[in-house]
């Protein structure tokens, strides 16, 4: 995302605590695989629950904060995620 549009996303180089004012809304699942280390792709929640089911993000799965809350506090580390494309209508 800092890459794509620095003018923007440059001020969350250094990370920033979850929450409503943060992008990746109140959690956030970070991908990594034995070969490549950090995907970049992220299971989040968001500050914008209008943007759900619309292809607005980098690659990310973008949950209600609600939801991501309940998963962040289910998923242990080192799970295995399979993310799925879905066709937007």
């Amino acid at each position: 995302m800092i890459e794509r549009e620095p003018e923007k996303y440059q001020k969350y180089a250094d990370g920033m605590p979850g929450g409503p004012g943060n992008p990746l809304g109140a959690r956030a699942l970070y991908l990594f695989t034995p070969e490549r280390g950090d995907t970049y792709l992220r299971v989040h929640g968001t500050d914008d629950p209008g943007s759900i089911g619309r292809a607005v993000s980098n690659g990310c799965a973008g949950l209600i904060n609600d939801q991501i809350v309940q998963l962040y506090d289910q998923v242990p580390m080192n799970a295995r995620v399979v993310l799925h494309p879905k066709e937007l209508v």
